[in-house]
């Protein structure tokens, strides 16, 4: 096998975003329809499944797998999932994104097998807004499980907040000072405009150099160039080192360029780019080669050589890209 996965513009590919579920026990208004249909269980990778494709991958190269979902913590069998997968040889780090909801139980046994740094989804600290951005989610039970989280052992535990106006931004300055009271770090998002949630993303839509400039009315911020893998820029805190903040800018500040990630869907479509379709069909490969990789090797590195240069976020226009996040393996 190849120790290096490249693309067709010479982009070193080591970081996969592998969805375990589409399903999710909320319905965030940026990623969801009120409404979802979700896969038929035949339709959705097994276990064994996933395992197989995580191993193939690492030994392609990939050196982080960032598992997602849906919400990865209701798939049954996860803690197993991620103990085989963070014993991988050649895997640096195994990490996940979580809605929070189940982290109050499952923080402990996640970071005992192996998951390195917890990613949880935190939009709005008003139990009301909460629910009403989620649709049915509980604050309080979030925030427990931020609280399990810090006792867990995790090497690094941040914060995601979608902005969205008329919703959240006029609470980034106290998500802010939420992270600095649990000494942890928070990224802000700018809304990806992916699947048709009911509203036009261009009413919401806020940018990263608006939530920096807010921020920076409050706190004096030193750029960094710290990087956790993936596309968030930093800064830091002049007065609180213990908390690194993030921004997250798809639209307004294009981080193609240095795109090093690939991300699965769980029905085993291997996404090349967010913001585009190009795909590949692995569950197929995986059924029609049930003892031999080759195959699915040949199949990946050629497909990596098609990888887009870039997507062409519009979030005042249509919506070009029909998956919801949440299929797409946020």
């Amino acid at each position: 096998m190849s120790s290096v996965m490249q693309d067709g513009f010479g982009r070193q590919i080591d970081y996969l975003r592998m969805s375990v579920t589409d399903r999710c026990d909320f319905r965030c208004v940026y990623c969801m329809a009120k409404n979802m249909t979700f896969l038929p269980r035949q339709q959705v990778l097994t276990l064994e499944e996933l395992q197989r494709l995580a191993t193939l991958f690492v030994g392609l190269g990939v050196r982080k797998i960032r598992l997602t979902g849906g919400e990865p913590l209701i798939r049954p069998g996860i803690v197993g999932l991620c103990r085989n997968i963070a014993a991988l040889p050649g895997l640096r780090e195994l990490v996940m994104t979580s809605n929070g909801s189940q982290l109050g139980r499952m923080a402990r046994p996640l970071a005992e097998a192996g998951v390195k740094r917890m990613n949880i989804s935190l939009d709005s600290l008003d139990g009301q807004k909460f629910r009403a951005i989620t649709r049915n989610g509980d604050l309080d039970q979030v925030l427990g499980g931020i609280e399990a989280a810090r006792g867990a052992g995790f090497e690094r535990i941040k914060l995601n907040c979608v902005v969205m106006k008329g919703r959240n931004f006029d609470e980034v300055l106290g998500l802010v000072q939420y992270a600095i009271e649990q000494k942890i770090d928070i990224s802000f998002i700018e809304e990806m405009p992916l699947g048709e949630v009911g509203r036009s993303r261009g009413e919401s839509f806020c940018s990263s150099d608006e939530v920096r400039a807010l921020i920076a009315s409050r706190h004096g911020l030193l750029d960094s160039t710290e990087s956790s893998g993936g596309p968030a820029r930093y800064v830091r805190l002049e007065r609180h080192p213990d908390t690194r903040i993030g921004f997250i800018s798809p639209n307004s500040h294009n981080f193609c360029a240095s795109c090093n990630r690939i991300r699965m869907t769980v029905e085993g479509r291997l996404l090349l780019c967010l913001g585009q379709e190009d795909s590949l069909d692995l569950r197929g490969l995986l059924r029609r080669y049930p003892l031999d990789d080759q195959p699915l090797i040949n199949a990946v590195q050629k497909a990596l050589r098609g990888k887009p240069l870039r997507h062409d976020f519009n979030p005042e226009g249509a919506v070009q890209i029909l998956r919801f996040m949440s299929v797409s393996g946020g």
